[in-house]
């Protein structure tokens, strides 16, 4: 099986600045493209005057960043809401200025304003005149950011204005297959995780189920963060209209009963398992083979029988995952209800939300709590993709303890 690329569904953030290498960071942003990354280019006020921003937005899709206060931003702050998004920031060409910029922590343009918000991967391919690189005061800027961020290249060769030396930006092929073989890894690479997405549907005749509100949005959240990451990730959902995340195997299950015989096939040598699914706790006892009427049959008489456990019988099998961490959406002392449910269903932790209302339900952000035995985590409210984020990020060290 071919491995997957590190950049597949990745968040780059390709920063172009005003040098003559400008034109190969076109090809780079392509090949950062075909390798699968989602590339948003931030240009310097220099830059654009080597190659065009359409000609970036072309290549990669997107409209190309160079304002720090970008209007249609959130508030306006765009390089907060990049350096959240990005997963990996790489200045190619980085001139001798923007070299010194990021060396010494100065942040006068979006580009270095960008790389001191953001605590990502970071990267650069120095491109500037040989004698330029040679400056004792660029190859002490190169020193204050050795250990700190991967530097590619220069190059030696003929440069543009008929020197020759070192300070050629490297080509992109080869800043790409460094970059793959550097940063192949992630906090969850090599794990296998099992996530559970959306609601059950039981059915009480042919037309007519018994379900509940969850659409599944955190439950795809957190298999998309997860690959992201570096995982294998199975997603098992319930009937929800959600897009599948890129790089993730999707299994659809209409009833409890489908994915608990789903997600048992799926335990093989699983390193973590997420039941964000909303199951409903009951079903029919018996489906009627005809749509039942209300003029003649005793709605009342619809006999309800328990569904098994998902969670816990994932958390009590031969075949456990490394870490089982459950879901628990209250609507009155979640806390209280939350431990509860970490005792009781055998988990290592839980996921408590108030529901109280019903206004979660289908929305974009959220907020929660992560419960262990003896302690519990308030995570930062967001979206339901940087929640997940969170979510990982405590749970990878236990992960890593565990296994």
């Amino acid at each position: 099986m071919t491995q997957t690329s590190w950049f597949q569904n990745k968040h780059v953030v390709l920063g172009v600045t005003g040098g003559i290498a400008c034109y190969k960071a076109c090809e780079l942003a392509r090949e950062l493209g075909r390798r699968g990354a989602i590339v948003q280019v931030v240009m310097t006020e220099a830059a654009t005057a080597f190659v065009s921003a359409l000609t970036f937005q072309a290549l990669t899709g997107r409209e190309v960043k160079v304002s720090m206060l970008d209007p249609k931003a959130e508030a306006g702050m765009g390089h907060i809401e990049l350096a959240r998004w990005a997963d990996l920031i790489l200045v190619a060409p980085c001139t001798a200025n923007t070299m010194a910029l990021l060396a010494q922590g100065q942040a006068p343009d979006l580009l270095s304003t960008l790389w001191a918000a953001a605590a990502c991967e970071k990267a650069i391919a120095p491109a500037m005149n040989q004698q330029m690189w040679k400056h004792p005061e660029t190859q002490a800027n190169l020193e204050r950011l050795e250990g700190k961020v991967q530097i590619i290249g220069p190059d030696s060769g003929i440069q543009a204005c008929g020197d020759v030396g070192s300070g050629r930006m490297s080509e992109a092929l080869d800043i790409a297959n460094t970059l793959e073989a550097t940063l192949n890894r992630g906090a969850l690479a090599g794990r296998r995780v099992v996530i559970t997405a959306g609601p059950t549907h039981e059915p009480v005749d042919p037309v007519r189920y018994l379900g509940n509100r969850s659409s599944g949005k955190m439950g795809f959240a957190l298999a998309e963060v997860a690959n992201r990451l570096g995982a294998t990730v199975t997603l098992i959902t319930g009937p929800v209209h959600l897009e599948t995340p890129a790089g993730v195997n999707r299994i659809d299950v209409e009833t409890a009963g489908d994915m608990h015989t789903a997600v048992h096939s799926a335990l093989d040598q699983v390193d973590l398992f997420i039941g964000a699914a909303a199951v409903c706790d009951m079903r029919p006892a018996s489906v009627s083979k005809q749509k039942l009427k209300k003029s003649k049959d005793d709605l009342s008489q619809i006999t309800l029988t328990e569904n098994i456990d998902i969670i816990h019988s994932v958390a009590t099998c031969p075949d456990r995952p490394g870490l089982v961490i459950g879901f628990a959406a209250e609507t009155e002392s979640v806390l209280e209800h939350a431990r509860q449910k970490l005792i009781a269903k055998s988990l290592d932790a839980i996921i408590a939300n108030c529901v109280a209302g019903g206004e979660i339900f289908g929305q974009d952000v959220t907020e929660a709590t992560l419960v262990f035995s003896g302690s519990e985590q308030k995570l930062v409210p967001g979206t339901k993709s940087e929640v997940s984020q969170e979510i990982f990020a405590t749970l990878s060290p236990l992960l890593a303890k565990r296994i």
